[in-house]
């Protein structure tokens, strides 16, 4: 789960430079108009911090912690320190050995600190990034460091916590969603011996199910075989260490204080293929907590292993609150087969979660679970989860950029961002921009079509064709009360002309094909006698690899599409097409 999980994740952001164009540099977001003539405009653009990123990882995670951290770095442009937590840094070191003799990164680019490193946040400066993941107690320690409140230093957490998994009033214990829900839980609990910042410490289930959840639960676990995870048949290894053991069972005393033990025994479960006096093995341990909202170390101590606590409820109100009761988690997951249900939980409980994950039988087959985090969406949460984020596919490698406001005049900010601003000056060379390459093809590039007068008999014939008899196309339609004073062209029909006036149309060129239409506004109707054309801008251009030795060198360019008529202002329409350019 740790070295191929991580893999994934790094191929998962991998994929993500398609998004960000050719630049070093980022251009985030659309552009704000800040004039009434469009003559003074902004813009942010985000470039990457200067500095480096520093990634101190938690021991339960020695190789995905590192992968899925330093994807978004390296993507923004920014070098990492990757300091792993000593007793699984065997691990983090191996890979990282693969990754230098690959040759695939710039020399110190990554570099790697096995052991202690105090004192490394003395020397961080602002253009740095500081990450985090481990408990929470540690994590407030760091984040209170002095350096790195005096120099504003980003400081990203991600502390362990107290996640829920909730059984639905609506599910029976004959329901799919019961059985999936039983499920989720036992592989929680049991895999990596329930040491995941993710796992389910908390089962909250309706009271007049604890007796059933219990029994399956309890059912289920004596199935799982505890041993050398190298023998076959073993479905739950030792902890990471002694030390972490001994941890585990001194918050387990804390917990039996208050709850009563239902499932396992500290001292009396069998272990497959391994010394269980040597090893740091532990039996999967589950309580019950009669009274959650006067016994409340379910909702404070954390038992780093294969521990977890039911917790029964009234309601659906009761069982947002006693979700929220752990102040703030990475994840909660629900099991329901009812959309009302879900959705009244989602939103009464999404402010104390990072991600919640609804699990029923339609996503049952495809579903990651509760405990996987995906790269494209954030993984944090606020609270006692440290208040932060990470991954979220775009949003992750942002985290590494200075976002900065740019203003100017449309053909100022066309030249900073690379990118053609509405209202920019172009460049008209007498050449259309459909018969340049994409190496030669430069921003600006334009042409100003002529003009084709709009008829009703064009909108009558394109009717027919399209099938699209809408009531303010026909002609013969009382218009009064409409928004129209008479028939009105298909706004379909104006972009179909507008392709007709810009494309260069006979003979072969570097424009291979189409790619597509975004943003694509009908902005003004046009009439019967009305006469259009087209101002036809290159936008940007996005490079693309070239796959293997058959493919074409070739590249997209987004072209900015202005629609305007007689009176030139507003704009008829306005879209950006795609095409795909030979180099």
């Amino acid at each position: 789960m740790d070295i191929e999980g991580g893999i994934g994740n790094l191929f998962a952001n991998a994929s993500l430079r398609r998004q960000f164009g050719n630049e070093w540099y980022y251009v985030e977001g659309d552009v704000a108009k800040l004039s009434k003539q469009n003559t003074f405009i902004g813009h942010h653009i985000m470039v990457p911090k200067e500095g480096v990123a520093i990634h101190i990882n938690a021991f339960n995670f020695p190789v995905w912690g590192m992968l899925e951290k330093i994807a978004v770095n390296l993507l923004a442009g920014v070098p990492a320190i990757v300091k792993p937590a000593s007793l699984t840094s065997y691990l983090t070191e191996a890979v990282f050995k693969e990754i230098i003799a690959s040759g695939i990164l710039p020399e110190g680019s990554l570099q790697l600190i096995c052991g202690s490193a105090r004192g490394i946040l003395d020397f961080c400066q602002m253009q740095d990034v500081v990450t985090f993941t481990g408990s929470a107690e540690t994590g407030r320690k760091l984040k209170s460091h002095p350096n790195l409140l005096q120099h504003s230093i980003p400081f990203n957490m991600e502390a362990d916590s107290l996640n829920a998994c909730v059984l639905g009033d609506d599910v029976k214990p004959d329901m799919p969603e019961f059985d999936l829900f039983i499920k989720e839980v036992v592989r929680e609990i049991t895999t990596k011996a329930g040491q995941k910042c993710t796992a389910i410490r908390r089962i909250i289930v309706p009271e007049s199910l604890v007796e059933e959840v219990t029994i399956a639960l309890g059912n289920r676990i004596q199935t799982t075989t505890i041993g050398d995870p190298a023998v076959e048949g073993v479905r739950m290894g030792p902890l990471a260490g002694l030390g972490q053991r001994n941890d585990v069972l001194e918050k387990v005393n804390e917990l039996m204080a208050v709850q009563k033990l239902v499932i396992g025994n500290q001292d009396n479960f069998e272990v497959k293929g391994a010394d269980k006096t040597k090893g740091a093995f532990m039996s999967p341990m589950i309580f019950l907590n009669e009274a959650p909202f006067e016994q409340l170390a379910c909702h404070e101590v954390e038992a780093f292993g294969p521990v977890s606590t039911i917790i029964p409820y009234k309601n659906v109100d009761e069982a947002i609150t006693l979700s929220k009761m752990g102040k703030g988690s990475l994840v909660c997951s629900i099991a329901t087969a009812s959309s009302d249900t879900a959705r009244e939980f989602v939103l009464g409980a999404a402010t104390m979660h990072g991600r919640i994950l609804v699990i029923n039988r339609e996503s049952a087959k495809e579903s990651t679970g509760h405990g996987s985090p995906m790269p494209m969406l954030v993984h944090g949460g606020p609270g006692r989860a440290g208040g932060g984020e990470e991954m979220g596919g775009k949003r992750g490698v942002l985290h590494y950029m200075q976002r900065t406001a740019i203003q100017g005049s449309p053909t100022m900010i066309t030249a900073i961002t690379k990118q053609y601003q509405q209202g920019a000056q172009g460049t008209l060379d007498g050449i259309h921009p459909f018969k340049k390459s994409f190496d030669t093809l430069q921003i600006g590039d334009q042409i100003v079509t002529e003009k084709r007068e709009i008829t009703s008999d064009d909108i009558d014939r394109f009717a027919d064709l399209s099938g699209d008899h809408f009531y303010a196309h026909m002609k013969d339609t009382q218009f009064e009360g409409t928004l129209f004073t008479h028939q009105v062209a298909h706004g379909y029909f104006i972009m179909s002309v507008a392709a007709g006036l810009f494309v260069h149309s006979y003979d072969i060129n570097p424009v291979l094909l189409n790619y597509g239409i975004d943003e694509l506004r009908f902005t003004k109707p046009v009439y019967p006698g009305t006469s259009v054309y087209v101002r036809f801008t290159c936008k940007e251009k996005i490079d693309q690899e070239v796959k293997d030795d058959q493919d074409i060198p070739k590249g997209i360019v987004k072209w900015m599409v202005e629609i305007l008529d007689e009176s030139e202002e507003p704009l008829v329409g306005i879209a950006t097409i795609l095409t795909m350019v030979k180099k």
